[in-house]
């Protein structure tokens, strides 16, 4: 697939100095760049009443899905919002959602989206489905990303944000699986339908990384494009280093990949990120031991099964002797 352009993604300040802060819009220096910060809120969701779709809304904006091949979901969620471009589920988690896809950059002229000027990657930070304000926001793919019927040309790596809520929805709940790695175990799967099939996804990694462009040379939400093998060996492996949990799992030049980030604590400008990817034939979501493993995790756990057969052996050895 063909490099698209590296476009620097504006982003928001970080968080306020309240108890735990909802998002904040500022001024950016130059010298700084962030990803879209989605963070933890105490406060009530307000929304507004539906917007609802204008007659003719088909020829008022760039996005218009073609009919064919369109699931039955796609259909009816398209009537609602034209920027819908899929569902993401987490098994045991509070994520189970409609995703949209961001519409890039909005001139106050574009009264589809309510006639004021928003950034890209801005707008479903706090806006709902239909495009009704709406502080826990909707969790999005970046204006960038191809997640269309042809898959050849789908994004090597999406992008997806959404809010750290405290109360788990959005992505709140993802914070599980740092604070309990157990937790893995139970939920390794995701579950990622565009607007014409479904797809499966194993979570490779997990971690914690800075959202300012300065403060990392590691500007994950710049890298959906992994066209090339260095740049996307070079994703996996800092993902696999910085997480805290040894999965295992064989990722290989070729593989899609999906990325979830969100907010993480409420000081400083750093991003949670959960990294997956596409089940490949013969791999079953909901059986880990389906999926490939990397030979130095295979041959690490080899020495524990051995031994622990070795004992249950020389157990029933030593029970039948008796």
């Amino acid at each position: 697939m063909d490099k698209k352009k590296k476009i620097i993604v504006s982003g928001a300040a970080g968080a306020a100095a309240l108890v735990l802060a909802i998002v904040s819009v500022t001024t950016l220096k130059k010298d700084k760049e962030t990803v879209p910060t989605v963070t933890d809120t105490t406060t009530a969701v307000t929304t507004t009443e539906p917007v609802g779709l204008p007659a003719g809304w088909e020829n008022d904006i760039a996005y218009s899905p073609e009919v064919s091949g369109l699931s039955g979901r796609a259909r009816s969620l398209l009537r609602l919002n034209p920027d819908i471009c899929g569902w993401i589920r987490i098994h045991g988690t509070q994520v189970d959602y409609p995703i949209t896809k961001d519409p890039g950059e909005i001139s106050k002229d574009n009264k589809f989206y309510g006639g004021e000027d928003f950034k890209p990657n801005w707008f479903y930070l706090d806006h709902d489905l239909d495009r009704s304000y709406k502080e826990s926001g909707t969790i999005y793919m970046d204006y960038r990303d191809d997640f269309g019927s042809d898959e050849s040309k789908q994004s090597e790596n999406l992008l997806l944000y959404g809010h750290d809520m405290l109360n788990g929805s959005m992505m709140g709940s993802l914070r599980n699986y740092r604070l309990d790695y157990d937790f893995y175990n139970g939920s390794p799967f995701i579950e990622l339908s565009s607007n014409y099939r479904d797809y499966d996804y194993v979570i490779f990694a997990f971690l914690v990384t800075s959202g300012s462009y300065n403060d990392t040379d590691f500007h994950y939400w710049n890298m959906e494009e992994l066209d090339d093998k260095e740049t996307f060996d070079g994703y996996v492996e800092h993902c696999v280093k910085n997480c805290p949990l040894d999965m295992g799992i064989d990722v290989q030049y070729g593989d899609k990949l999906v990325t979830l980030s969100t907010c993480y604590g409420a000081e400083g400008n750093y991003r949670f990120i959960v990294v997956g990817r596409r089940l490949r034939e013969g791999e079953v979501a909901g059986d880990l031991s389906s999926v490939k493993h990397t030979e130095e995790y295979i041959k690490a756990h080899q020495p524990e099964t051995t031994e622990a057969s070795a004992d249950a052996s020389a157990t029933s050895t030593e029970a039948a002797a008796q």
